[in-house]
């Protein structure tokens, strides 16, 4: 019987709690074991921090919780003896230089798998969590990149800042599982329509940047619902707004009630390497999706096929209402954005590239 290569997996977070490792390697896991990989993962925050993270002062909590997450990973590193791969998820540490990082791949010798999904080596700290951004030391990125076997990421933007650090570089996209996540055919399509959008407080800003354009349509149908999911509630007066705390046990759900879903970014180099995943969700459950040419938006989106690129406050305001007005419009513009999912964004179609990490 072949020998089972084996990964040990160092990621932020605790197991299926936060999109990005969700959607970028832990859906992958049953691949994985059918592919006679033996893997392990283990997190820096416990599930008892994590939920501390992004709450307001509760300075001292934290602080224990990060120390802790310090004592966990000198533990973790043994892990890493009889690992053939250390796969990282954006950072083996959320604080401080690149040590762990420096003691698998220089000392250890491992031969260190790097992913992230976002532009991480830019300034991006929480309100919350201001005080310590200093010490993130988000440079350490480029270090980390020297010293990586193989680098993994989500869109040609991130791809094209870290090549000259290492030429060992694979775009796979944040994927999604269809056999899980599939549309559900709405029998009424008349009003009231639901816009929605999800996402954590962080991008919230991005939602509130199209509001002028929201309260327009709102102003023309006084039914339209707009619904919120996140984390946090949006400090917005305005009419008909549905706000859904994001539960991880509801979210399949909650997003499947919107007809209409949105995705505005501001045009800069932390939005430029976002990977679309509110978008690539849309596709999932067939819903049409109205977004800012920003990034890897531009290549999700076919303009007027599978969806809608919009810039100006007029743009905005007349792809909405065109997808408000046809039920039928929506039904074909979300099918085609499902077609689009299933054929390049897809668990199934990137499982292949997702093991090649590990040859």
């Amino acid at each position: 019987m072949a020998k089972k290569t084996k990964i040990l997996f160092l990621c932020p977070y605790p197991f299926d709690e936060v999109a990005s490792q969700r959607f970028r390697f832990e859906q992958y896991f049953s691949t994985l074991g059918e592919n006679n990989y033996k893997f392990l993962q283990k997190s820096f925050y416990s599930a008892k921090t994590f939920k501390l993270l992004y709450q307001p002062d509760k300075y001292f909590q934290k602080l224990t919780g990060i120390l802790w997450g310090f004592i966990k990973r000198n533990m973790h590193i043994f892990f890493a003896l009889k690992a053939d791969y250390v796969f990282i998820h954006r950072e083996a540490t959320p604080l401080g230089p690149p040590i762990y990082e420096w003691i698998l791949s220089k000392i250890m010798q491992k031969k260190i798998i790097y992913d992230f999904d976002d532009a991480i080596w830019l300034e991006n700290t929480s309100e919350e969590n201001k005080f310590i951004s200093k010490l993130k030391m988000p440079q350490k990125v480029f270090k980390i990149c020297k010293w990586s076997h193989k680098i993994s990421c989500c869109n040609e933007y991130l791809a094209s800042n870290v090549r000259k650090y290492n030429s060992q570089v694979s775009i796979i996209p944040t994927t999604i599982d269809t056999s899980i996540w599939n549309p559900i055919k709405k029998t009424d399509r008349n009003l009231p329509v639901t816009l929605g959008w999800t996402g954590t407080h962080s991008t919230l800003p991005y939602l509130l940047s199209i509001r002028s354009a929201l309260e327009k349509i709102i102003e023309k149908y006084p039914q339209l619902v707009i619904r919120i999911i996140c984390n946090k509630r949006p400090d917005w007066n305005i009419p008909n707004l549905e706000f859904l705390t994001w539960n991880k046990s509801t979210e399949f759900k909650d997003l499947a009630g919107i007809d209409v879903g949105l995705m505005p970014l501001p045009s800069n180099p932390w939005a430029e390497g976002k990977c679309g995943f509110k978008i690539l969700q849309y596709f999932a459950l067939g819903i049409p999706a109205v977004a800012s040419p920003v990034g890897l938006n531009n290549n999700l989106i076919s303009h007027g096929n599978n969806g809608y690129l919009c810039t100006t406050e007029e743009e905005w305001i007349g792809n909405i209402d065109m997808l408000i007005n046809s039920g039928e419009l929506r039904e074909e513009i979300g099918n085609k954005g499902r077609t689009t999912l299933v054929n390049h964004y897809s668990l199934e179609v990137n499982a292949t590239n997702f093991l090649g990490l590990f040859e």
